[in-house]
């Protein structure tokens, strides 16, 4: 499908005044009241650090500028991925996840910086901050509750269900293949399985990783959901899609509509012309942010179209959609010119030719 590119990037998020200036993993939403929210993590020193926390910023004019990145998570640990999902006539959930102290010792940059902070965190600290976070808000995001706990991971967060339920597709953390759909309470954040993927029941799909998935209902009630998909040697580095007729409690088999090296994980977005829109990464040469279309409700898709082109590195991507009230899209990713300066979050505004 032919797309148009409007104006050029933008970076969102940046700290030019520390070395605390790497932001990456972002989600984009437009909240009840207009305003636009991107969340990521940011003020961090590399890809692994113990310095990552969840932030927030703000647009008041359709994305033209943000406010200053703020803490919506900061626990001890390395508090990455921030995803996002707009419910109801004014609720905005946050979510985020972290790594144990031990694997970012073993993966962060070997700086006495980091080794100071990481050996100050005690065992108690870590058991409590550990694992799948997330916080509701019932104001557009002025403010949060208590920090809730999920068993599922996904950069993006949750969806909202034709019927306002809101369903968490995830990946058990730490646990490949292992897909549930969980229900959140959006009262008081507690989570009731709803159904499984169950990937992992399928020989063939034995030397692929499945993760990072991000779900969508559609008028039909059907949802749609896009997996990551990858293998040891990342020969294969694409997008698998499952789909529930049930509201999440049954999954077909997940089948490949990408090619093997198109990149991933997918953000999946009605457009309002009825165009459904998978954006994803695509980490072989030539680098960048791609999206796949469908007309058909997911039957079939496109072939991949270019939104952004990357740089010289790898070290890009989990891009979202949002669309603007006259039809053109936002899309947020995070990029780097290089593997020597920090990353930031960027948008690019384009639309539908």
């Amino acid at each position: 499908m032919d797309i148009i590119l409007i104006g050029s990037q933008q970076i969102v998020m940046t700290n030019n005044e520390s070395h605390h200036a790497y932001f990456a993993w972002p989600t984009i939403a437009k909240l009840q009241n207009g305003r636009i929210c991107v969340g990521a993590s940011g003020y961090r020193v590399e890809h692994i650090c113990p310095f990552g926390k969840g932030v927030l910023a703000f647009s008041d004019d359709n994305g033209e500028t943000y406010s200053k990145p703020v803490p919506v998570f900061d626990t001890v640990l390395d508090d990455r991925d921030v995803g996002l999902t707009v419910f109801g006539e004014s609720g905005l959930i946050a979510t985020t996840f972290n790594n144990t102290l031990e694997f970012q010792r073993e993966n962060m940059p070997q700086t006495q910086e980091c080794f100071d902070y990481i050996n100050s965190v005690s065992a108690e600290d870590e058991a409590e901050a550990l694992g799948v976070s997330f916080r509701i808000s019932n104001d557009c995001g002025e403010t949060f509750g208590p920090i809730y706990k999920s068993p599922v991971s996904s950069p993006h967060g949750p969806t909202v269900l034709n019927d306002g339920t809101v369903l968490w597709v995830g990946r058990i953390q730490g646990v490949h293949n292992h897909i549930e759909a969980h229900v959140i309470n959006t009262e008081n954040g507690e989570m009731t399985l709803r159904g499984e993927l169950e990937i992992y029941k399928y020989e063939e799909f034995k030397d692929i990783f499945f993760y990072e998935p991000h779900a969508i209902q559609l008028a039909d009630g059907k949802i749609i959901c896009h997996l990551r998909a990858e293998n040891e040697d990342e020969s294969l580095f694409t997008l698998y899609q499952s789909v529930s007729y049930d509201n999440g409690v049954t999954w077909s088999k997940p089948i490949q509509i990408a090619r093997d090296d198109s990149g991933a994980p997918g953000h999946l977005f009605m457009h309002s012309s009825g165009t459904l829109i998978s954006t994803f990464s695509h980490r072989s040469k030539p680098y960048g942010i791609w999206a796949i279309f469908s007309n058909d409700n997911g039957e079939t898709w496109s072939e991949e179209s270019v939104i952004a082109e990357g740089k010289d590195t790898d070290d890009l991507g989990y891009p979202s959609t949002i669309e603007l009230d006259n039809g053109e899209m936002i899309t947020a990713f995070y990029t780097r010119e290089n593997d020597y300066v920090p990353a930031v979050i960027a948008q690019q505004k384009w639309a539908l030719k």
